[in-house]
């Protein structure tokens, strides 16, 4: 344990550009999901409403803001319903888009204990709410409107199914999950588009990726938390491990392929800041930081700068 918090607080100075989770929302749904409450009942956490803002930098120029409202319905004393709708905005160099982002829906139930731990399990679904191909025009393109990258989609475009699980107690929490996309999207962003764009250079560090499949994640949450009376804080780690390529259509091959160097590892360190204002108001900040990603990213997912922030209402 003293050897993880000294890796972790090692790049504390780092900080100030986070990078959190840049998955495609699994590491957030239901069991997965950072600082959650233990109770020595079997009992399920209360019911919630919660707004987040979130803000991240992406490894170009786009800004991403989304805000989400997350419920929480308890169905029982072990089981609970959890459904998220951001609305997102993105803006960068090469023009603006926003709009309703994926929904999701998980149902997560608490298992018996297992000795001092709390036992938990999640399965979901990922709705996309458009195609993820929104179009773009200005004097910087060569047609009336072009598609953006990922970069600037505000949906994934696919439906994705994912399960996880994790066990927890008042100062560990170790979470595991996988997230399958079982549609293609239908984004058709090329670089020749974007011919009167003036740097050349800047558009190819977007990586097309027409009609994307994105390969399956694995993720693993390790956290160590700190409670106290009124408020607590925790570090962690936050490995995504892509485990199949992204597959792509390709226009001069005139058939699907399989992209090499979309697999591997994406690896964040992560801290947050909870307090809780009386039993049923709560106030949430989390930070994080990027230490490795995957070589090639059409799904335009990576980040380097993350800030969010919650106010959960318990009721």
């Amino acid at each position: 344990m003293r050897i993880f918090i000294f890796l972790v607080l090692s790049f504390l100075p780092a900080i100030a550009v986070a990078q959190g989770c840049s998955d495609a929302g699994f590491c957030t749904m239901g069991a997965m999901r950072p600082d959650q409450n233990y109770s020595k009942k079997v009992n399920i956490k209360l019911r919630s409403v919660e707004y987040n803002f979130y803000r991240g930098k992406t490894t170009t120029t786009p800004v991403v803001y989304a805000h989400t409202i997350e419920f929480n319905a308890t169905i029982n004393d072990v089981s609970a319903l959890q459904v998220k709708v951001p609305y997102m905005h993105v803006s960068g160099n090469l023009g603006n888009n926003q709009g309703l982002g994926d929904v999701s829906v998980s149902f997560t139930r608490n298992f018996n204990k297992w000795k001092d731990w709390e036992v938990n399990g999640t399965i979901g679904l990922k709705i996309p709410t458009n195609n993820s191909n929104r179009n773009f025009s200005s004097e910087n393109t060569s047609e009336v409107a072009v598609p953006l990258p990922m970069y600037y989609q505000v949906s994934l475009g696919s439906y994705d199914v994912i399960a996880g699980a994790s066990i927890l107690k008042s100062d560990w929490l170790f979470a595991t999950g996988v997230q399958v996309a079982l549609t293609q999207n239908e984004n058709s962003f090329a670089i020749g588009d974007w011919s009167a764009y003036p740097s050349q250079g800047y558009l190819r560090n977007y990586d097309e990726g027409r009609d994307l499949k994105r390969g399956t994640d694995i993720m693993l949450r390790v956290e160590r938390n700190f409670r106290f009376v009124n408020y607590n804080f925790s570090i962690g780690l936050l490995p995504i491990y892509r485990i199949t390529r992204d597959e792509v259509f390709i226009p001069d091959l005139d058939r699907r392929v399989k992209l090499p160097g979309t697999t591997g590892l994406a690896l964040s360190g992560l801290v947050s800041f909870g307090y809780s204002l009386d039993v049923q108001n709560k106030l949430k900040l989390i930070y994080g930081y990027k230490f490795t990603d995957r070589d090639v990213n059409p799904d335009g997912l990576t980040r380097d700068n993350v800030l969010s922030f919650s106010y959960i209402y318990q009721f």
